[in-house]
């Protein structure tokens, strides 16, 4: 949030529009004098003078509290995903499918070699899993239970289960999952 500009991004809009300040003010109920101190950081809005200048914009509140994306950076590139190999074993591979790390999303394809595990014991975490098989056929076993998912196949792990990928097969395995936190 703190590099969060309220001011700029009313000024943004407004020029957008093809408002001058003065314009704006007149259509918010505000003074000039007003407007023209917030959009340069001089004064802090009130938050009845943000819905005003919101409506006044007709753009939704929350937009003045938004910060701005570079959208290049929402792209991974098939020929630049992140890898993650766990230690200890080189024949499970993990190829992040989402930029960054401060998202309550984890988006990955799990690659799993035959013969092998995603862990040694089950684990579990704090988010719901949703997981589709890809390529192969795989072992998943939930709590105490065992499934047999093939490619095409999809399940969801409740938070908190008790789950583990197992790949006792002659292929390689493929599944794509999605944690959300």
């Amino acid at each position: 949030m703190s590099d969060l500009n309220i001011g700029e991004k009313i000024a943004q809009i407004r020029k957008k529009q093809d408002l001058s300040i003065k314009d704006l003010a007149k259509l918010a109920g505000v003074t000039s004098s007003l407007l023209s101190q917030i959009e340069r950081g001089l004064a802090n809005p009130s938050v009845n003078s943000l819905k005003s200048i919101a409506c006044a914009l007709n753009v939704p509140l929350f937009t003045f509290f938004t910060c701005e994306v570079n959208k290049e950076e929402l792209i991974v590139r098939g020929n630049s995903r992140k890898k993650v190999v766990l230690p200890g074993s080189s024949d499970v591979v993990y190829e992040m499918l989402a930029p960054g790390d401060k998202d309550n999303l984890e988006f990955a394809i799990m690659n799993l070699a035959p013969n092998t595990s995603s862990c040694n014991e089950h684990i579990h975490h704090k988010g719901v899993e949703i997981a589709y098989v890809l390529k192969g056929q795989v072992n998943l076993y939930l709590d105490d239970d065992k499934f047999i998912l093939n490619e095409g196949d999809s399940v969801k792990v409740p938070i908190g289960t008790n789950h583990r990928w197992d790949n006792s097969y002659e292929k390689d395995c493929k599944i794509i999952f999605a944690v959300i936190l």
